[in-house]
């Protein structure tokens, strides 16, 4: 058996040459592997979080601060109202409204048209609540001390009398509306689903990290363009202004534009894309200038090509390769300034959930028995900007001209 190596020739794309370096780096695949995974769980989102209600924000104050691991058994209470209708795309972005009200009991049985619950009590035992069956099973006006025939008579939503078989309402009840709930991560101090505002949060941690590096492209490469490639007095300004916000603090000057734009969740992602653009500009400035005397730019001066064609279609393309390193280590920055936002007060406000909120809203329990509230999402900010980081390095490694044409 014959076994040939592939050989990359002198005709091959640098591209080419660079995916196969990357390919070789194996912490750096991982990274990528990592964010590709944290980008699809965030596009599904509500699709697969346990509590897929907006913002997940289902309040269940009896089993409040439960350990990851933690199963509870629920009744599930129609509430009294039309069925709520969600489409397949708006609950995957925005979630479903519950049709359903959950009471976390630990035993229930029957009481002819009555169901008898006890209440979950993590302290001992709790208190016993009954509920009528057809209350329980359907959205109904209200029901009728009427029994006859082992039936149960109620008035629906539109003002109708019906009845249904005691025994039916039953086995529905026993078949649907009694539930058993995992809670892989456990619960926060208001007994919400800890794993599915992590997923939600993943959302806000990557969506301002794409917002505030387009930003930050925008805004870098227009300037650092125009510094490098028309220098003079133009360059004069334009340095100048870039040391200017160079010098202020990154955070301070994230905090003085939220304030300046006010509260939000999309203020936060212009805020933060405004401060990071001057790396950008400073890199795109020194490629620029190092291009400016390169003999395909003065051929395209000779030829009457605008300077507009010629910074784009000639320039920019052969510069992309360190604005992509940079680009990769600005992400990362985002998610940690964002973070740090949201930790202050400042960022994503509640009950939207966010990362660097999480961490504000559970720090004060590291001292206490359930620690894990705020070390999981801190565990989450640091897998995710160390799989940019590292994406970053490989991508700078496997980008190097120098050894690429070797």
């Amino acid at each position: 058996m014959i076994f040939s190596k592939k050989i990359y020739t002198s005709g091959s794309s640098l591209s080419k040459l660079a995916w196969h370096r990357f390919r070789k780096n194996t912490i750096g695949m991982i990274s990528l592997g990592v964010i590709t995974i944290a980008i699809l769980i965030a596009i599904v989102g509500y699709l697969i979080t346990p509590d897929s209600t907006p913002m997940c924000n289902t309040q269940i104050l009896e089993i409040s601060t439960q350990k990851p691991g933690f199963r509870a058994e629920f009744l599930k209470i129609r509430k009294n109202q039309p069925y709520i209708h969600t489409s397949f795309f708006k609950k995957m972005i925005s979630g479903a409204p519950s049709n359903y009200n959950l009471i976390p009991i630990s035993d229930y049985n029957f009481e002819n048209d009555d169901i008898d619950v006890v209440v979950f009590n993590p302290d001992g035992v709790g208190m016993t609540e009954s509920y009528n069956i057809a209350n329980v099973a359907m959205a109904i006006e209200d029901t009728l001390n009427t029994m006859n025939n082992n039936e149960v008579y109620y008035i629906t939503l539109v003002g109708d009398t019906a009845h249904e078989p005691i025994e039916e309402l039953q086995q529905e009840i026993v078949d649907n509306n009694v539930i058993t709930r995992l809670y892989l991560l456990g619960t926060d101090q208001f007994g919400r689903d800890l794993l599915s505002r992590l997923i939600i949060g993943s959302r806000v941690s990557l969506s301002v990290g794409f917002i505030a590096v387009a930003i930050s492209l925008i805004v870098g490469i227009l300037l650092g363009s125009l510094a490098g490639f028309f220098r003079g007095r133009t360059d004069d300004i334009i340095m100048w202004f870039i040391n200017v916000v160079w010098s202020i603090p990154t955070l301070l000057l994230v905090i003085a534009i939220t304030f300046a734009l006010g509260r939000g969740f999309w203020q936060i992602f212009v805020a933060v894309g405004l401060t990071m653009w001057v790396e950008v500009a400073r890199v795109v400035r020194g490629q620029i200038l190092s291009m400016r005397e390169k003999e395909f730019v003065e051929a395209g001066v000779a030829l009457g090509f605008s300077n507009f064609r010629i910074i784009t279609k000639h320039i920019i393309p052969n510069i992309l390769s360190p604005v992509i390193v940079i680009s990769a280590a600005n992400f990362a920055g985002a998610i940690l300034i964002e973070a740090g936002l949201s930790f202050l007060g400042i960022g994503v406000q509640p009950p939207m959930p966010s990362w660097g909120s999480m961490i504000k809203e559970y720090y004060s329990y590291i001292i206490l028995d359930s620690a894990y509230l705020a070390i999981i999402p801190g565990i989450a900010i640091i897998i995710l900007v160390l799989a940019f980081m590292t994406l970053g390095n490989t991508l700078r490694d496997a980008l190097d001209v120098k050894i690429l044409k070797k």
